[in-house]
C-alpha cells in the first residue's frame, strides 16, 4: 500500500509542479493556437467597391445659342457621331464677316504687289536713264580731253565737260541707291500686309473651329448617359449638355479606410474578385482628401477585362500595400487587442502558457509580422487573453 502511494505521488509530481507554477487555469477548448512560421507577408486591404466607367466624358456647348438634341438618353453612339447642334447666329455672322474681311485683304495685297512692281519699274527706269546720261557724259569728257590736248576748245568748255561728267556720275549713283532703297521699302510693306493677312486667316480659322464645334460629337463609343438640358433650350457657352459612357473600359471605385491613407500609392497592385474568379488590377487614382474617414480611390483592370460586369455592380477588391519576404509571421487573432500587440502567451512542452513580451511589425488581413519576442515554431495563443488576468504563466488543461 505504501509503495502504491509513493508511485502515485511520483507520477503526479509534474502535474503538481505545473499547478504550483500557474496562477490561472484555462481549458484548451476555449483557446485558439497558431504556430509562428517564416514566409512572405503581404500587407493588403480588402474593401467593397462599385464598377464605374473609366471614361465618361461630359459634353459642353461651345457657344451661346439654341440646342437641338439628336439622340436620347440610353442611345448607343459611335465615336465621332453628332449628338447635338447649337444654333448660334451671332457666331456664324462673325465668321462671315471675318471671311469677307479676309477676302478684301487678300485682294488688297494683290493690288499692292502690282503697284509695287510698277513703282519699282519706274525707279529702275530712272536709274537706267541716269546710266545712259553717264555714258554720254563720259563720251563728251573724252572728246573734251582730245580737244583740249589739241587746243581746239577753250579751258572753260573743257572744265564744263568735267563738271558734266561728275554730275552724271552723282545722278547715276543716287538713282541706283534710290531704286535699291525703294525695293527694300516695298518688301517691308508687302511683308506687313502679308502678316496682317495671316492674322486675319488665323481669326477665320478660329471662328471656323468654333462654328464646327456647334455640332457636338461623341468623343467615344458607348451609350448616352444623363441629358443635362432640354430640347431647344437656350444655352450659354460651356453649359453641360449630356454625358457619354464608354462601356468598353471599366474601373472599380472603392472607399479605403483612413488608416491606410499614408500607404496608398498610385500603381499599387490589386486583385478584383468577380464571383470565384480573381482579376489583376492597379490602383489608378487616389483622392487627395479624406471624406467620412475614408479615401476615395479607383482601381483599373490590368490585362483582360471580364465580359460579365455591369456599371454600379458591387465587387470585392483587395489592394496589395506591401510585400515582406522571409519574415516571421503569426496568424492574426484577438490577442493583438488583448495585449496591445506587446504581449503574447507561448505554450511550452509542460502545458503552460508563458507570458512573453513581443513587438509587432507589418500587419496584413490574415497575419502579422513578428519583429521580436518569438521564434519560428513557437505555439502562440491567438484568441483573447483577458481571462489570463495578465498572469505570468497559465495552466492549459485538456
Amino acid at each position: 500500500m505504501v509503495l502504491v502511494s509513493i508511485a502515485a505521488i511520483w507520477m503526479a509530481g509534474p502535474a503538481l509542479q505545473r499547478w504550483a507554477a500557474a496562477t490561472v487555469t484555462v481549458p484548451m477548448d476555449r483557446l485558439r493556437v497558431a504556430t509562428v512560421t517564416r514566409g512572405d507577408l503581404v500587407r493588403d486591404v480588402s474593401v467593397q467597391g462599385r464598377v464605374v466607367a473609366a471614361i465618361s466624358p461630359t459634353l459642353y456647348a461651345s457657344a451661346p445659342g439654341s440646342i437641338t438634341l439628336l439622340v436620347e438618353a440610353g442611345a448607343s453612339v459611335e465615336a465621332g457621331q453628332i449628338l447635338a447642334t447649337v444654333d448660334s447666329p451671332e457666331l456664324t455672322n462673325q465668321l462671315r464677316q471675318a471671311e469677307a474681311l479676309l477676302g478684301q485683304q487678300s485682294i488688297e495685297l494683290e493690288r499692292q504687289r502690282i503697284e509695287s512692281r510698277q513703282l519699282a519699274l519706274e525707279k529702275r527706269k530712272a536709274a537706267d536713264l541716269a546710266e545712259v546720261a553717264l555714258i554720254a557724259a563720259n563720251r563728251e569728257k573724252r572728246r573734251a580731253d582730245e580737244g583740249h590736248a589739241r587746243s581746239i576748245i577753250s579751258v572753260i568748255d573743257f572744265e564744263k565737260a568735267q563738271d558734266d561728267l561728275r554730275n552724271a556720275e552723282l545722278a547715276h549713283a543716287h538713282a541706283v541707291a534710290d531704286a535699291d532703297l525703294f525695293d527694300e521699302r516695298l518688301t517691308f510693306e508687302l511683308r506687313a500686309s502679308e502678316l496682317s493677312l495671316q492674322r486675319q486667316q488665323l481669326l477665320v480659322d478660329e471662328l471656323q473651329r468654333r462654328v464646327d464645334g456647334l455640332a457636338i460629337a461623341s468623343p467615344v463609343s458607348g451609350i448616352v448617359g444623363d441629358m443635362l438640358v432640354a430640347q431647344k433650350a437656350a444655352v450659354s457657352r460651356d453649359t453641360p449638355v449630356m454625358s457619354v459612357v464608354d462601356l468598353s473600359q471599366f474601373e472599380v471605385e472603392a472607399q479605403i479606410p483612413e488608416s491606410y491613407a499614408d500607404d496608398l500609392v498610385i500603381g499599387m497592385q490589386a486583385e478584383i474578385m468577380i464571383g470565384t474568379s480573381a482579376y489583376a488590377g492597379m490602383l489608378s487614382a487616389v483622392s487627395p482628401e479624406i471624406t467620412a474617414n475614408q479615401v476615395s480611390s479607383r482601381i483599373r483592370f490590368v490585362g483582360e477585362m471580364p465580359g460579365n460586369i455591369r456599371q454600379n455592380q458591387r465587387l470585392t477588391t483587395r489592394v496589395l500595400l506591401e510585400e515582406r519576404p522571409g519574415v516571421l509571421m503569426l496568424q492574426r487573432g484577438q490577442f493583438l487587442e488583448s495585449g496591445g500587440g506587446r504581449v503574447a502567451y507561448v505554450l511550452d512542452s509542460k502545458g503552460l502558457a508563458v507570458r512573453r513580451p513581443i513587438s509587432i511589425g507589418a500587419r496584413s488581413l490574415a497575419a502579422v509580422e513578428i519583429a521580436s519576442g518569438l521564434a519560428e515554431g513557437d505555439r502562440v495563443i491567438i484568441s483573447g487573453t483577458e481571462q489570463f488576468r495578465s498572469a505570468e504563466s497559465v495552466l492549459i488543461t485538456n
